[in-house]
């Protein structure tokens, strides 16, 4: 048996206030390259105080980027790539505030930049040819755990699959929960259950081991503790909490695997364009006969903070649609071999999770 050999984050800093070191952090890098930064932002913060505590020189280039409905694309990718290039040349490194969206498109960004061609051929395992520049990861929601992952997920033409590889990986992040303070409540529940998710899948699955186990039992313990605990609810100390599980149910990811509840989010995201923690829930909420124990505190946590998801939504598919997410998921083997097994194509077929798709 391989075992996985993982590059982790090089540098962390944490704590409330921490963005504050941004500039000191990222200034011995300015020598590097063409000597200016890209800072990618979620265009949420545009108009907002953050934006006038990035810490800029007046050589950055800010890209204020809506990711609200989209999830990021091959084609997007792109064109910033050509885009920067072209204009100002290589720089020393890419800064990425924002959600998993963002995140994504700061790591895939990074690498593109240094890699010729498509970022559609580099979708897949260990596929980038040179490490990318430097980059740094400001996340300002908790909860998807792309501050830790080695994957940047994007939309492509055929697929929705991350540049995953070694150099994916941030060079740094910046764990400063003051930022997710302005976070909507569905937003922080359904991001929130993105790592619940992740620690469930990856414990109850083949490939969970001890190393696995221990970053995954932490990560819902202060998940308990921030949904169903004594003090449930927002406040400065769950969002630290918060932000904390994200990073170790990313990392117990990272050594196991996701499993059915992520093939199927795939799915909806890229025939429907839902987003991906949100996607995450609703398809959850249906896998109790897979996951029973998590499927049953899930709904717990939902009774708790009074977030109603909706059902029915298959009635409105056509099965046109239902075969298109079928495909999508049954293309991620990685996922099905760990929920079911190394034998899942006896057990799975397209029909099996087409009905899945049925129950939502």
């Amino acid at each position: 048996m391989a075992h996985k050999n993982f590059k982790s984050i090089e540098k962390t800093v944490f704590g409330r206030g921490s963005f504050a070191q941004l500039a000191e952090i990222v200034a011995p890098i300015r020598e590097r390259n063409q000597q200016y930064f890209v800072y990618v932002v979620d265009h949420y913060f545009k108009g907002k105080a953050l934006e006038n505590q990035l810490q800029a020189q007046p050589e950055d280039v800010i890209y204020f980027i809506d990711v609200d409905p989209n999830e990021p694309t091959t084609e997007q990718i792109d064109q910033l790539r050509d885009e920067i290039l072209a204009t100002k040349g290589l720089p020393s490194g890419l800064i990425g505030i924002g959600g998993g969206s963002i995140m994504d498109i700061a790591k895939a960004l990074a690498l593109m930049l240094t890699n010729e061609g498509s970022s559609v051929q580099y979708q897949g395992l260990n596929l980038i040819k040179k490490p990318g520049v430097y980059h740094l990861g400001v996340p300002t929601i908790s909860g998807t755990g792309a501050e830790c992952s080695m994957t940047a997920v994007l939309t492509g033409p055929e697929k929705k699959l991350g540049l995953k590889c070694d150099w994916t990986i941030f060079d740094q992040v910046i764990l400063d929960s003051e930022l997710t303070a302005s976070v909507p409540t569905d937003k922080w529940f359904y991001t929130g259950m993105d790592t619940f998710i992740h620690c469930i899948e990856s414990r109850d699955g083949m490939l969970n081991n001890a190393y696995s186990f221990a970053y995954g039992e932490q990560s819902l313990k202060l998940c308990r503790e921030v949904y169903l605990g004594e003090n449930a609810g927002r406040s400065a100390e769950n969002d630290d909490k918060l932000m904390v599980a994200s990073l170790m149910g990313g990392l117990s990811l990272t050594y196991s695997e996701v499993g059915i509840c992520h093939a199927l989010s795939y799915g909806l995201s890229k025939i429907f364009g839902e987003k991906h923690c949100y996607a995450n829930c609703l398809t959850f909420q249906h896998l109790g006969d897979y996951y029973p124990e998590g499927v049953k505190e899930f709904k717990t946590m939902l009774a708790k903070h009074n977030i109603t998801l909706p059902t029915g939504l298959s009635a409105n598919w056509t099965d046109a649609e239902i075969t298109a997410m079928a495909h999508v998921a049954y293309n991620l083997p990685h996922m099905w071999n760990h929920a079911i097994g190394i034998d899942w194509k006896e057990k799975i077929t397209l029909d099996t999770i087409k009905d899945l798709f049925r129950r939502l």
